[in-house]
């Protein structure tokens, strides 16, 4: 069996930004803290709710750094270092390896549409240059590339691939990395509700936007889930829906940046081309809010 990073509801923390667009690490430090306190499994920086798109080299390097310092391993940290350039992936995790991170998410490259061969050298090459465990992400909504089973098979041949996020949508290719590799890759949900689905199958827990404000309750989902509790397990998931839907609404991290506004964080808005939601889908996302905290 392959190292287990987490069980549960990992965060897929935002980036905090000034007025100036800068970071925000008083925020940021507000965030870490929120988290902990209620019960998050885990602290993902610098993936795609992070903006890790828009970050400078330094910013990705101070925000790790941050990181792992303010947890101070009361859980694990696990710093996205994903590029569609190889070898600026591998300097990226041997940084963070350096900064004391628990784990890596990497990204497929995206844009320049490698095949499954180039997956599998991409993800190996860096592995044998890091000794921290690595979990693939797979989003071909935004990559434009999707790690299939069989390469996933392949991949997870290696000592350092632990587990992959899996965030295609597609649970009959989830369903298959599942059988086809078993307890050398471990599964987590890339997306919010897919959560229970995939949990059902096999997965370890989620990598989830939604634990950015509810992380008590994304915790408590895949913490029913494995205690055995699958009727109050479903009766959270269902419930939250609505929410995790809305969370969605816009391109993320647009709306869950908002949601934290909305709940007494202000985390400055997205870097650009990244833009405000519109007023109506703000009122929306108000609402989804208000109606959760009435039924959880």
């Amino acid at each position: 069996m392959k190292k287990i990073v987490f069980k549960g509801s990992g965060v897929a923390i935002v980036t905090p930004m000034n007025e100036d667009g800068s970071v925000n690490y008083d925020t940021f430090e507000k965030l870490i803290e929120f988290q902990i306190k209620n019960k998050t499994d885990a602290i993902i920086v610098c993936g795609t709710t992070g903006e890790s798109a828009t970050l400078s080299e330094d910013e990705h390097t101070n925000l790790i750094k941050f990181a792992v310092e303010k947890v101070a391993g009361r859980i694990p940290v696990i710093a996205g270092t994903g590029s569609n350039n190889t070898e600026t992936a591998l300097k990226r995790s041997l940084k963070a390896q350096e900064l004391g991170c628990d784990a890596l998410l990497i990204v497929t490259p995206y844009y320049n549409k490698t095949s499954q061969a180039g997956l599998v050298e991409h993800y190996t090459y860096i592995a044998n240059g890091v000794s921290l465990p690595i979990i693939l992400y797979t989003v071909p909504s935004r990559t434009g590339v999707s790690i299939k089973p069989e390469t996933c098979l392949e991949l997870s041949k290696h000592k350092n691939i632990v587990a992959i996020k899996e965030a295609s949508g597609n649970i009959s290719d989830i369903a298959k990395i599942i059988s086809l590799c078993g307890d050398n890759l471990n599964v987590y949900s890339g997306n919010d509700d897919q959560t229970l689905p995939i949990m059902s199958l096999g997965g370890l827990g989620v990598i989830s936007v939604f634990a950015n404000i509810c992380p008590l309750e994304s915790h408590n989902i895949t913490k029913s889930f494995i205690s055995g509790n699958l009727e109050k397990c479903r009766d959270m998931f269902l419930k939250a829906l609505d929410l995790m839907n809305m969370l969605f609404c816009d391109v993320n991290p647009i709306p869950v940046k908002e949601a934290l506004k909305i709940i007494g964080f202000n985390c400055g808005k997205c870097r650009l081309p990244l833009v405000s939601m519109n007023i109506d889908l703000i009122e929306k996302l108000k609402m989804s809010i208000k109606n959760y905290e009435n039924i959880k």
